[in-house]
């Protein structure tokens, strides 16, 4: 009953998901919000919306491993094996913005979460105040001064506007997948772990984490298969930055997270920042501004090593 419960919630939450991706560029479309706009900020809240879901009803049922760790894997599975199985697929090139602007965000980020968590094991109220403002002015930032989106709609045959009953409809019943799907999936966490005895950390830093991973997975094969190159590094590394300032900003103002399980501090937080620092060197050697295959094998290696650690 567990898997099911887990399996059912992660469809929900996927399907919610686009769904509620639909309404939120229908409705921007029918306000004549510029396109710009709808990527950098419509886009990315909606598709982080599983993460952002999961991660407050987690932390507010009393399971902040769940939480802290859905982030810390999704954002670990963004790049080890997302972006890992996207390059083994075909080549990808990398935007200048990636050194100028989202690598450096994200890794500002990733260790501004370490440094808030790493000595008292709690993220409290003004921390998550200081992570969310922290997206609003990287949000400013690329709205003022970045003619492209940190990430890219990568889907733009579905911006149509749609009359307005279907935006309506499409919001409601994609906020009570998400609502349903973050319910059974977190029944069928906890659950799982109680039965197996396994923690909740490695249940959120894997089974959890992966599945709120999926609908990125879907999107860059997809887009690779069709030849579509709207499918960057700055996608992957968006999503990062906004499960750490939105979903875990979010999460935290609504009701601080305390660290239970000490391995998301002495093991799973190294292990995020090592493989976003790693993205530097790779998108530089051996070729210049371009990740192929071989970086894909370095980051699929890893990922594996890292679940087999976690599992073990």
């Amino acid at each position: 009953m567990n898997l099911l419960f887990i399996a059912i919630g992660l469809v929900l939450l996927i399907l919610g998901g686009n769904w509620l991706l639909k309404s939120a560029v229908g409705f921007s479309l029918r306000l004549q919000i510029p396109k710009i706009v709808i990527g950098m900020t419509v886009v990315s809240f909606a598709t982080s919306a599983p993460e952002l879901i999961v991660s407050i009803k987690s932390a507010l049922d009393g399971h902040a491993d769940l939480a802290l760790g859905n982030v810390i894997g999704s954002n670990i599975a963004n790049l080890g094996l997302v972006l890992a199985i996207t390059i083994l697929i075909s080549t990808i090139s990398v935007e200048k913005s990636f050194y100028k602007t989202d690598w450096p965000v994200m890794i500002i980020a990733s260790f501004l979460l370490y440094g808030f968590i790493a000595f008292d094991g709690v993220l409290v109220r003004y921390e998550g105040v200081i992570l969310f403002s922290m997206l609003i002015v990287f949000l400013i930032y690329l709205l003022r001064f970045q003619k492209k989106p940190a990430v890219v709609d990568e889907l733009p045959e579905d911006d149509v506007e749609l009359p307005l009953y279907k935006n309506v409809l499409f919001l409601t019943i994609g906020g009570v997948a998400l609502w349903g799907g973050s319910e059974l999936l977190i029944e069928g966490a906890v659950g799982m772990a109680t039965k197996f005895n396994v923690s909740e950390r490695v249940i959120g830093i894997t089974i959890v984490s992966i599945g709120t991973s999926i609908p990125e997975l879907a999107a860059s094969v997809i887009a690779i298969l069709k030849k579509e190159k709207a499918i960057s590094l700055g996608n992957l590394i968006g999503s990062n930055v906004f499960n750490i300032l939105a979903v875990l900003g979010l999460t935290s103002i609504i009701t601080p997270i305390t660290v239970k399980d000490q391995g998301l501090l002495t093991s799973d937080i190294y292990w995020m920042l090592g493989i976003s620092l790693l993205i530097f060197p790779l998108v530089f050697a051996p070729v210049r501004m371009k990740l192929s295959w071989k970086e894909g094998l370095i980051l699929i290696a890893l990922y594996g090593g890292f679940i087999y650690k976690m599992i073990a």
